[in-house]
């Protein structure tokens, strides 16, 4: 009788005894799941889904005025957008990151500046959770978890409250060199201020005062519209390239290699790369390929202003490739 009542487990529902193993496993199962639902349920931030569609709202309002605006302001759009993707890419990704290389001080703030202008949070707070999100990919603990799905990994994760795992793995990392550094205090500190002044104010004002653009134009077009591309092309190194493209170099994880996202993100696209080898400056194997962000650090390099590049040697990357990878390149 004792091995009988030892394998026997209380219905949750009617709390009698129940020890056939079919009706057992069904109640383990709906457990799993609660608990699943329970450990996913995070609470709604309300305002960030408001104010997020208003902007994306904005911005489709935006493409009506391109016909009616002045090619110089359009320019200067593409020309804001640049500089906003290399404030994340080049500056809190690569530098800040991944220490993948040192920039000096006037690139430094040149690059904190841009990163104002991406208005992605600050570089301290960018950096500390693209930290959780390497060590801890695709699990709770990853901010924008791709297994919950797309929209969760490209959008939904900001209309949501963190997930304890999240914060609880982000205390246990070490963040001193980040803080460390005076520019990244510096912008940390006075972050609404640059983010005010380098993401709206500067680019709606150069368009109307050295051309003549309205500011009804300039507003839209050169902060709205390109704040809202360069969130979502951001995004994308999130959602597309965690789910979409080969796997050339670690078949085992979820980052993959996707063209699409690259030319978009200026080089970030190289992503099974990239996770595979976080340390290389380049995100990508170094050759005839459209890396914008790598080149942009070659040329800080020529002028002096960067040192130390980390690179993965051939070797290396040839072995990997042999070891884990998918046989597609």
């Amino acid at each position: 009788m004792a091995g009988q009542e030892s394998n026997c487990a209380l219905d949750g529902e009617t709390r009698r005894p129940t020890c056939d193993g079919r009706e057992e496993s069904s109640l383990s199962s709906k457990a799993e799941n609660s608990e699943g639902k329970a450990r996913h349920s995070q609470e709604i931030v309300w305002r960030n889904v408001f104010l997020m569609t208003l902007l994306h709202i904005g911005a489709v309002y935006a493409l009506c005025l391109i016909p009616k605006a002045q090619l110089l302001t359009l320019i200067w759009a593409y020309l804001c957008f640049l500089m906003t993707a290399l404030g994340v890419t080049a500056g809190a990704h690569r530098l800040w990151s991944h220490r993948s290389y040192k920039a000096k001080l006037p690139l430094r703030i040149f690059l904190a500046v841009a990163n104002s202008m991406a208005f992605q949070n600050n570089i301290f707070e960018w950096c500390r959770d693209h930290r959780v999100h390497h060590k801890y990919s695709e699990t709770d603990a990853d901010p924008h978890n791709a297994r919950r799905g797309f929209f969760f990994s490209h959008i939904g994760w900001l209309f949501v409250r963190k997930h304890r795992d999240v914060i609880e793995k982000g205390r246990k990392l070490d963040f001193t060199d980040l803080l460390q550094d005076p520019v990244v205090r510096f912008q940390r500190k006075y972050y609404k201020s640059s983010v005010a002044l380098m993401c709206f104010v500067i680019p709606t004002l150069v368009p109307w005062y050295m051309w003549g653009e309205s500011l009804w134009n300039s507003y839209f077009l050169a902060s709205i519209l390109r704040y809202t591309v360069s969130l979502n092309v951001s995004w994308l190194v999130n959602s597309v390239a965690h789910m979409y493209g080969n796997r050339p170099y670690d078949k085992y994880i979820n980052p993959r290699q996707n063209t699409f996202v690259n030319l978009g993100a200026i080089g970030e696209g190289f992503h099974n790369y990239h996770h595979t080898f976080p340390f290389d400056y380049s995100a990508s194997e170094l050759g005839l390929k459209f890396n914008p962000t790598t080149w942009f650090i070659d040329f800080m390099f020529w002028l002096g202003l960067v040192t130390d590049r980390k690179q993965a040697p051939k070797g290396m990357i040839s072995a990997r490739k042999e070891r884990s990878g998918d046989g597609s390149a």
